[in-house]
């Protein structure tokens, strides 16, 4: 994309604040229209009210100067709050759109791209994008209407002296272009050393228990200081630019000032200027530099700015979940799935498929197990029913609808999961059982809690269901995260279930309950189960083994069993030592 059309995509983000954004415009032009007046006034004490004794004109100027200085206060507040307040609005709406864009990214943007750097984005970048909306337009708007205005004042004041000043503006442009490419460049590597430090700090934060486990604090601090370092060597990168940037500014800004004195002082020595004009002039150019320094200052903001928002805009126009022009929304689905000649591979490993040509049918109302090592796409089979990922070739059918022409929210309001490893949300126990139906009420969820055999346990804490689990659950163990995952399957009682390893982080004892609970949700439902534990998949109407190479065995644990294969080798290794 190019670079203009980042401005472009960046303007109709004022539009919902258009009404604030103007009073802040309004309020910056009249605060340079004050800047102008005050040289003005000097000018005339000095070669007309003072040398004439005109002490009532006098006092009356001074008086309007300081009413207008009153008036620029109460500006100067509504720029720094309202202007402020545009920014920060302006910020609000694009994290909001960007939060949303997340929420329908497929998997596979998440598998490539770092939590943290995510978060990044929606935090540093977003900030100093706020900041480029609020200072851009007003700082800019400002300073060019006070060199306009001055310039036009100083022409007034003497055309030859005015030209001979402004013959310096070219030279100071001409500089600051030749750096503004360097500039931009250090700027996104700063960016890009920044995101991988955040997903350090986040990795290390969520994985500290294994670090600690382990003792591998000194390698994770190892780790993170060669990010830190390569952040400080960006970082000096971007310095050093800034620094011959600016150095080169404030030296013409100086020489500037230079001129005016050399110049003035020779004009006003051959009576070209007065005293008055002389002391205006160089007022003038005093106001004049401002806002210089001000463009230049404000170049280091509007490449942080427009460097984030190009980075905001890099996750804008990732594709999101596509659905089918005419994708079908049947009211519930049966559950009746069959694979047909399917391959699949992550995009990661590229001319490696994790499953292919593979082919399985499963009847609505049944329970299907799939074991067998790690590796043959137990996981991935899983993930393929509820098109978290696309296939490369072939076809996966729910009750004869091909996945890919189904409403995605359709299809996944009929499956409920419940995998190996839990997630819970930071929030209540009452909250995350409660994902799996928002509308449920209170004794739905208590109902759903007892049936996962979680309700005792809620109900012995202090706050019971209003217990915060912490962030990822880290308060409860375990076992305890699993029930209230199933828990949640319990609520949404969709047609399809897929059980990956669900009762994985249960103890024996606890196993067993949860067998008969699941059981009992299985009732009438198509059930995918995936296993290790081969004890917890006997009762499945049909196991099937996967391997790397396809369905090695299916059947019923007593036809694999009596087939002597596979399944039967996995069976009895499980259980030779008891």
């Amino acid at each position: 994309m190019k670079k203009q059309n980042y401005l472009k995509r960046f303007i109709p983000y004022y539009k919902p604040h258009l009404k604030l954004f103007i009073i802040d415009m309004v309020c910056a032009f009249i605060i340079s229209v004050f800047n102008l007046v005050y040289p003005y006034i000097t000018k005339e004490i000095i070669n007309t009210y003072v040398p004439q004794k005109m002490l009532y004109f006098m006092l009356a100027g001074l008086g309007a100067l300081l009413v207008l200085y009153v008036i620029k206060a109460v500006l100067n507040y509504v720029l720094q709050y309202w202007g402020h307040l545009v920014g920060v609005r302006m910020q609000a709406d694009m994290r909001s759109e960007l939060f949303r864009h997340l929420q329908k990214l497929p998997f596979s943007y998440f598998d490539e791209n770092k939590t943290g750097v995510i978060m990044s984005r929606m935090t540093n970048d977003l900030f100093q994008i706020s900041e480029l909306a609020h200072h851009g337009p007003e700082d800019v708007f400002l300073s060019v209407i006070t060199i306009i205005g001055a310039f036009i004042v100083l022409l007034t004041i003497n055309v030859y002296l005015a030209l001979i000043v402004f013959a310096c503006v070219p030279v100071i442009v001409v500089c600051a272009v030749v750096l503004r490419k360097r500039m931009k460049k250090v700027s996104a590597e700063v960016r890009v050393a920044q995101g991988e430090i955040n997903a350090d700090i986040e990795s290390a934060v969520s994985g500290i228990r294994v670090s600690r486990a382990y003792g591998a604090e000194a390698h994770e601090c190892e780790k993170f200081e060669r990010g830190n370092a390569e952040f400080v060597r960006a970082k000096s990168g971007q310095y050093k630019v800034m620094g011959q940037f600016f150095s080169s500014m404030n030296f013409f800004m100086d020489f500037l000032y230079f001129a005016v004195l050399l110049a003035g002082g020779l004009f006003f020595y051959y009576n070209k200027i007065n005293a008055g004009e002389f002391t205006a002039f160089v007022l003038y150019i005093t106001t004049l530099i401002s806002p210089i320094r001000t463009l230049v200052s404000i170049y280091e903001q509007i490449q942080d700015g427009m460097t984030g928002f190009k980075r905001f805009c890099d996750i804008m126009d990732a594709e999101p979940e596509k659905e089918s022009v005419n994708a079908l929304n049947p009211d519930i689905l049966r559950g009746e799935i069959e694979f047909d000649n399917v391959t699949f591979g992550y995009g990661s490993d590229e001319g490696r498929s994790v499953i292919s040509g593979f082919s399985m049918k499963i009847p609505a109302g049944k329970t299907i197990a799939l074991v067998g090592p790690s590796g043959g796409g137990k996981t991935t089979i899983c993930h393929l029913i509820p098109r978290f990922y696309e296939v490369d070739s072939g076809t996966i059918t729910v009750d004869g609808y091909p996945v890919k022409d189904l409403n995605r929210s359709v299809l996944r309001k009929n499956i409920g999961i419940v995998q190996q490893d839990v997630f819970l949300f930071n929030g209540t126990i009452r909250e995350n059982i409660a994902y799996g139906d928002f509308s449920a009420s209170e004794d739905d969820i208590t109902a759903a809690a007892k049936k996962a055999n979680i309700h005792d346990y809620i109900m012995g804490l202090p706050d019971g269901y209003d217990t915060n689990v912490g962030e990822r659950g880290v308060k409860l163990s375990g076992g305890q995260k699993q029930r209230v995952s199933i828990a949640r399957a319990f609520l949404k009682n969709p047609p399809v279930l897929i059980l990956d390893e669900a009762t994985s982080a249960l103890d024996n004892a606890t196993e067993m309950l949860i067998q008969d609970a699941l059981a009992h949700l299985s009732e009438g439902r198509t059930t995918l189960v995936v296993a290790h534990r081969l004890s917890t998949v006997k009762n499945a109407d049909e196991i099937i083994v996967v391997t790397p190479e396809g369905i090695a065995e299916r059947g019923t644990h007593e036809q694999l069993i009596a087939q002597n294969g596979m399944y039967k080798e996995l069976y009895e290794y499980q259980f030779k030592n008891l």
